[in-house]
């Protein structure tokens, strides 16, 4: 989904929230009997374009918790299993929570020589909701898979910076290469400092809500060739962190370089071997 629609969408969402109490991260909402499939039958044309969406269970992977700890900052690792002799490879995981304000929480490309099979990061999750990894693979199918989770209030609670620190701290970048295990492709993280502020967070002193704020887009790079890049929106939590495997390539450095809805830049570059968190 461009950013011209995730934005219309978000603001439609919002004014529909402004109109509810807000809660905070307290998981006090009710369980619903049954969860159900409308949202998601509502809303998969639109992100997707009407493309059918298939049953990915054994191709597609993902992780999350059951009951989130914090529903500011949920865990989600996905990512796809191919078999040996699979010829295809991962073009683009889309990370989807069904009931929050914004559903697409991140749209990851993934580039064409970097091997990427596995990305991991943490989400805002608002009420009790589906969580949907959609791979689409080299043969240009979608396959997706879910996960129910409960968490409450994760769009809406306060951040855990204080403004004058956030702003301060805005933009600064950590990485950090982890080697491979038994037979394994090696590892990287990357860590961006941001308030990722949502629209939906109210500020404790003049009681009026903070604009949004967020990073739009990451890319990150092995040299020359791209690893992978993030369209990312409201859900992404507070200092993404995105953990991701690769293929290395021979060379030694990373790139990163992100913008955010405020225009601001954000660079940095390292040796893959070397580790700054």
């Amino acid at each position: 989904m461009g950013t011209l629609a995730k934005t219309i969408m978000f603001a439609m969402t919002l004014a529909l929230s402004l109109a509810a109490p807000t809660v905070g991260r307290a998981q006090n909402a009710a369980a619903p009997a049954q969860p159900s499939e409308d949202t998601w039958d509502s809303i998969k044309d639109d992100i997707f374009k009407g493309r059918p969406v298939l049953d990915g269970s054994g191709l597609v992977a993902l992780e999350a918790p059951k009951r989130a700890e914090d529903a500011a900052i949920v865990p989600i690792t996905m990512g796809v299993n191919l078999p040996a002799d699979d010829k295809r490879s991962l073009r683009v995981l889309t990370l989807v929570i069904d009931e929050n304000p914004a559903p697409v929480a991140g749209t990851f490309t993934v580039g064409p020589h970097s091997g990427v099979t596995k990305i991991s990061t943490r989400v805002r999750v608002n009420t009790y909701s589906f969580v949907r990894a959609v791979a689409e693979l080299s043969d240009g199918k979608l396959y997706s898979v879910k996960s129910y989770v409960k968490a409450s209030g994760g769009c809406s609670a306060p951040s855990a910076s204080n403004p004058d620190a956030a702003k301060s701290a805005l933009g600064q970048m950590k990485f950090r290469a982890f080697p491979p295990v038994a037979g394994a492709l090696p590892e990287a993280q990357i860590m961006l400092r941001h308030p990722q502020n949502s629209g939906l967070q109210m500020d404790q002193l003049t009681r009026l809500y903070v604009p949004p704020f967020f990073v739009e887009t990451l890319e990150v790079w092995q040299g020359e060739d791209l690893v992978l890049a993030l369209d990312g929106g409201i859900a992404i939590s507070e200092d993404p962190n995105l953990r991701f495997n690769y293929r290395p390539n021979g060379s030694e450095n990373f790139r990163v370089k992100g913008f955010d809805t405020g225009k601001n830049v954000f660079k940095g570059e390292w040796e893959a071997e070397k580790s700054t968190l």
